[in-house]
């Protein structure tokens, strides 16, 4: 393995984790609504998912990236219909009414640790234009070069720099979680639902509209 290879791609993985967006959401909510462990393996969920296709990048393997990106349109929609989905629960559990309830069933429909990062790897997984993105960014590092251990070596910095990230992030949010009142965490529940509803809506017109 190159040292040089696996720092450049912790600084990949780490910066590519930071670009918040609907899953980032998702990952804070649930540091909020059940702790710190539940978030950061959530963000476990997400990095791994990111590692595999950095890894089908990296190691060249062109028949399964064309069939992923050959059905990205489905698989954008898929994504953006789960996304809607989530939103509507978050939703439905911010009411004062159902919040209680609400929250206990959506716990035993995550099934634990091991739902939690299994939801946030499938999820990030609805997403295999990502493997364009790595292959790009790969080749302008220089991985290829460098044989199976370059690309071995920045693929590991990849995950390692995108679990940083998420341990970092869950951290924080949990450090403020006792200062939150029940108030200021169903706005903020209510806030987080809108908007990765709106990333679902729009996941799904540009899927549509191809």
């Amino acid at each position: 393995m190159s040292a040089e290879l696996f720092l450049r791609g912790l600084a990949v993985g780490f910066a590519v984790a930071f670009a918040l967006g609907p899953i980032g959401l998702l990952v804070i909510r649930r540091t909020i609504e059940r702790g710190w462990l539940h978030g950061f393996v959530s963000g476990l969920g997400v990095a791994t998912a990111d590692s595999a296709y950095g890894a089908i990048a990296a190691f060249g393997l062109t028949t399964v990236t064309t069939l992923l990106v050959g059905v990205d349109w489905l698989l954008g929609v898929v994504g953006g219909a789960v996304l809607v989905v989530l939103a509507a629960r978050a939703l439905h559990a911010a009411l004062p009414a159902g919040s209680a309830v609400e929250a206990r069933a959506d716990t035993a429909r995550a099934g634990g640790l091991p739902g939690a990062w299994g939801s946030m790897f499938a999820l990030t997984l609805t997403n295999p234009a990502t493997i364009l993105f790595f292959a790009a960014l790969f080749a302008s590092l220089g991985a290829g070069s460098a044989g199976a251990g370059g690309a071995l070596s920045v693929v590991a910095g990849v995950f390692a720099g995108s679990v940083a990230w998420w341990a970092l992030l869950t951290g924080l949010v949990a450090a403020f979680r006792a200062h939150l009142t029940p108030p200021v965490v169903r706005w903020l529940n209510i806030g987080s639902a809108l908007l990765i509803g709106g990333f679902g809506v729009i996941a799904i017109l540009l899927a549509v509209r191809g």
